[in-house]
């Protein structure tokens, strides 16, 4: 099969759909398939090449012009246009954006079937933030892209019954996003991180790792370790600045815990990793998250988790015994973090129960077996995928 996924940028900054897009097309090329990712150059250095292959993926990037805030790039148009008809079938990623625009039409043209990855805009939470303006976006293109999806992409169950409502009747089915277990088998000695940290000192670390913007709790977070007033605890926010970084300084301000907090900014590679390898516990208390790759490479990493109930993938941890879940409440949170901490050898059993979870559900190895069956079927024109 040749594969095309459409996504609005390739930057490590962007967090998870960036992540997951990239990693799922290697998954699905590694089978034997033609993949190309076709993308702006959005958060690009200007020395990497805009076109080249990359683990057996074609990667082409477009420069990104006016109005940048929907990522657009016509030169992006233009190459769609062409090359369209070479490809059988679609995969787009995130919603109102400039790349669904140019696809609603374009797939039309050409029928050329698409699977559609909302990336959690679909969730309510989401759905009704700056509603006015989507109202726009939705009778100007997105409706009408929903409507004639061969199907929606969901990562959790939780997600696709949140998003409902708001599909116009396209089928959905739920493929979760992965991580290759091989990646995360050998972390760095224990101490790394904290040596590079040194205000950490003894304490025990709580781990946040993820874009600091409005959706992630971070006023939970604060909030409910400030609770529990205890000196032996070190909180670690590490992730790009998503436009919320002063609140979040101030968050940690106003729980009284700034001198144990540290924002360590960005961690890729063997730097994040290192933190995951130094952790007691990681914590993510989202208000809204379609599925939350950081909680599964925490898991991969035998690092038990605390998340909130509206991280869509809350149930399967849970059920796995990887962690537990809240809601997103600094009391309720607090309620958790204390249990948790005070058998230290749950968590022991909880990281373990971690890492088998992620073989067993999250492998891109399995994943992408799943991926591949259901653009075949997508291609043969048929609606029932399950």
């Amino acid at each position: 099969m040749r594969i095309l996924h459409v996504i609005g940028d390739l930057a490590p900054e962007s967090g998870g759909p960036a992540k997951a897009g990239f990693e799922m097309a290697r998954a699905v090329a590694r089978r034997g398939h033609e993949v190309a990712i076709y993308a702006t150059d959005f958060g690009q250095p200007p020395e990497m090449p805009r076109d080249r292959m990359r683990d057996g993926v074609r990667i082409r990037l477009f420069p990104l012009q006016h109005p940048k805030i929907w990522l657009a790039s016509w030169s992006l148009r233009r190459a769609l246009e062409a090359d369209i008809p070479g490809f059988d079938v679609i995969h787009l990623h995130s919603l109102y954006l400039f790349h669904d625009w140019v696809m609603r039409d374009l797939a039309r043209r050409y029928r050329k079937p698409y699977l559609l990855r909302p990336h959690g805009t679909l969730d309510p939470y989401i759905f009704q933030r700056r509603r006015l303006k989507k109202v726009l976006f939705d009778h100007w293109f997105q409706n009408g892209l929903l409507a004639g999806a061969a199907a929606i992409h969901y990562t959790a169950e939780d997600e696709m019954r949140l998003a409902e409502p708001y599909v116009h009747g396209a089928p959905g089915v739920v493929i979760p996003n992965g991580l290759d277990p091989a990646e995360y088998a050998r972390l760095p000695a224990k101490g790394s991180f904290r040596a590079r940290h040194p205000e950490i000192g003894n304490r025990q670390i709580l781990l946040f790792l993820g874009r600091i913007n409005f959706k992630k709790g971070l006023d939970v977070l604060a909030a409910a370790v400030g609770r529990l007033k205890r000196e032996d605890l070190h909180l670690v926010i590490a992730g790009p600045d998503g436009g919320y970084l002063a609140e979040a300084r101030r968050f940690v301000e106003e729980a009284g815990i700034a001198p144990r907090t540290s924002f360590v900014g960005m961690l890729q590679g063997e730097d994040k990793l290192a933190a995951f390898a130094d952790a007691t516990l990681f914590l993510l208390p989202s208000y809204s998250e379609n599925f939350g790759i950081a909680v599964v490479e925490a898991m991969a990493c035998g690092l038990p988790v605390l998340i909130s109930d509206r991280v869509n993938i809350w149930r399967e941890v849970v059920a796995d015994g990887a962690g537990l879940a809240a809601p997103p409440e600094a009391a309720a949170f607090a309620e958790r973090l204390t249990e948790m901490l005070a058998e230290p050898g749950n968590l022991v059993r909880m990281g373990q129960a971690g890492r088998a979870a992620v073989a067993r559900r999250y492998d891109w190895a399995n994943i992408a077996q799943r991926l591949e069956e259901v653009y075949a079927a997508i291609i043969a024109g048929k609606r029932d995928l399950t």
